[in-house]
């Protein structure tokens, strides 16, 4: 770290911490935003690449599913949006399952 602290205080390079071209991107705009049409890709088969070896021939168990997490998002509006729908459904079944307990104690 020391040796960080005097590249950014040596004048030639004191620029790098203050240019935004040099800072890390924030988590939230590292994906790439996708909407919930395209959702199946992310636990669809025909999208999961199997690797045996990387590109030198060096054995790996890896699969490109975990690319598509790294790099792809489902879009905030959508993903609310089907969070909101499963809340619903759960409130639905919650009230089905005391309309049952209902009939089932008055009989």
């Amino acid at each position: 770290a020391s040796k960080m602290e005097e590249i950014l205080s040596d004048g030639r390079f004191s620029r790098v911490a203050r240019d935004p071209r040099f800072w890390e991107m924030p988590e939230k705009e590292r994906k790439v935003k996708i909407d919930k049409r395209f959702r199946a890709m992310f636990h669809d088969k025909k999208f999961k690449l199997k690797y045996t070896v990387d590109k030198r021939g060096r054995p790996v168990n890896y699969s490109s599913a975990e690319n598509l997490r790294k790099f792809y998002a489902l879009s905030e509006s959508d993903s609310d949006l089907s969070e909101g729908d499963s809340k619903e459904l759960k409130v639905k079944k919650k009230k089905k399952k005391k309309a049952k307990g209902k009939g089932e104690g008055d009989s």
